[in-house]
């Protein structure tokens, strides 16, 4: 068996915490990790380190990196998509560099399970089924007439698989009053969006149900093994479509396996808050490193707070998140319509919509800390082994000093080594690299001076892909 995981989205409906650049799957919502890594936590029992990640090409670094973190060498672990296509071309090009009988179980990186063990049981039971050459998903026992979800209706059981049944039809989002008849009738399950199935058997449905899919995937081949990236053009001519709509609600192989694990796909805040600890008022309140929040006489709350304090009094049903760069305040049962907030801004070219203040880089990461007419000051972090690439700058000059950890700077002809509390000047043109050739975190206050501090004002002379040789 073979784990994809699929961690393309954007997770517009969680912002200001998630956004392009930083998506929700791989921050730490429900727990010390993030989304992803514990989705392959979930998974590594039954496969072990055969898991691949099928993310955008501008985040394909933080999924090795959080491979990294979770014990598993990324090398030729990731598909980074050079453009995204829906889950039907994403499954696809999985499907193309795996052993044809594997069976891929395909999983999306940022939902949360409560039990994990009736989780993992179910997952091998589709396994099995799957090997046989069916197309399985996973259908979550409904305990409310969610409106949020589409609907699988379940058919027979299917003889020889205990547990398995087949899909009669799969159904869309449905209106309040027909929710609530699907949860009555006992015979609907929640669509997860979670397959099990096998890679041939994916193609060859691709090539009877889609086939335009399945011809535009064939170039993609000599890439499937994640040696190399993906031509962007190539990738473009993949015609973009779900796999639900590509194959499952056309074959006449599907199965579902009907669980009850405590399963939340974390689609807005309002989900978010229902797996976190509540207090006694059913407030969730959650504050970062200098944060503090703070609710008096009221309930039923989810406060976030980052880096200040937070208050909020006599307020229910309310979701307050602050981060340093936005705050959103909505009504709790209004969560799903954050994503037209993030819209709005888009459409108004707001940079919040792409980015944190830290924005996380191969290499390490920046923050910035000030932004004035003529200055700006960020904290750098360069992680161990790693380096910028060797550029200048045409417009604004820089002042680096040391914080913590060893700093090899390269300045003109100049190679400097500097430790805490020394610092080093960079002229405007002048050609320099910061690198960090020891083994702990490198911290680094820079301070830019000129007439344009955008990130476009930088001249690449070298890019070594943020790593030292022999690190």
């Amino acid at each position: 068996m073979r784990a994809v995981i699929l961690a393309g989205g954007s997770g517009t409906r969680l912002w200001p915490l998630s956004r392009r650049s930083m998506p929700k799957q791989f921050l730490p919502l429900a727990g010390e990790r993030s989304l992803l890594r514990q989705t392959v936590a979930r998974v590594r029992p039954l496969v072990g380190d055969d898991v691949v990640v099928v993310t955008a090409a501008d985040t394909g670094f933080l999924a090795a990196r959080q491979l990294e973190e979770e014990g598993i060498d990324p090398a030729d672990r990731v598909l980074a998509e050079p453009v995204g296509r829906n889950t039907a071309p994403a499954i696809g090009f999985a499907a193309l560099g795996a052993v044809p009988d594997t069976v891929l179980l395909v999983l999306p990186s940022d939902h949360a399970i409560r039990d994990e063990d009736a989780f993992r049981r179910a997952l091998a039971a589709a396994a099995r089924v799957a090997a046989a050459g069916w197309l399985v998903t996973f259908g979550i026992q409904p305990d409310r007439p969610e409106t949020g979800y589409g609907y699988i209706r379940m058919g027979d059981p299917l003889p020889g698989y205990d547990g398995a049944r087949r899909v009669e039809r799969f159904v869309e989002k449905p209106d309040r009053e027909t929710a609530e008849a699907y949860l009555a009738d006992g015979g609907y399950a929640w669509n997860s969006g979670m397959f099990a199935l096998r890679a041939d058997r994916l193609l060859e449905e691709l090539g009877a149900h889609a086939p335009d899919v399945r011809a535009a995937l064939e170039p993609l081949a000599p890439y499937a093994d994640g040696a190399r990236p993906a031509p962007r053009d190539l990738y473009e001519a993949v015609p973009k479509i779900s796999i639900d709509y590509a194959v499952m609600e056309r074959s006449d192989r599907v199965a579902v396996i009907p669980v009850d694990p405590g399963w939340s796909d974390l689609g807005s805040f309002d989900a978010l808050a229902g797996v976190l600890e509540p207090d006694g008022d059913g407030n969730v309140v959650r504050a970062g490193q200098g944060g503090e929040a703070v609710v008096l006489e009221g309930t039923d709350n989810l406060v976030l707070a980052d880096g200040r304090v937070v208050a909020a009094v006599g307020l229910s049903g309310t979701v307050i998140v602050d981060t340093p760069d936005a705050l959103l305040v909505c009504a709790r049962d209004r969560s799903q319509d954050v994503r037209r907030v993030v819209e709005r801004l888009e459409a108004a070219g707001r940079p919040e919509v792409a980015g944190h203040r830290t924005v996380h880089r191969p290499w390490g990461s920046y923050t910035v800390l000030e932004l004035g007419e003529r200055h700006q000051v960020k904290r750098i972090t360069v992680l161990p082994g790693r380096r910028l690439s060797l550029q200048r700058h045409r417009r604004r000059a820089e002042q680096w000093v040391v914080v913590r950890g060893t700093a090899r700077v390269t300045r003109g002809d100049e190679v400097l080594d500097l430790g805490p509390g020394q610092s080093v000047a960079i002229a405007r043109e002048q050609a320099h690299r910061l690198e960090n050739p020891g083994a702990e975190l490198l911290e680094v206050v820079e301070v830019q001076t000129g007439d344009y501090l955008g990130e476009d004002d930088i001249v690449r002379l070298q890019d070594d892909f943020g790593r030292v040789p022999g690190a």
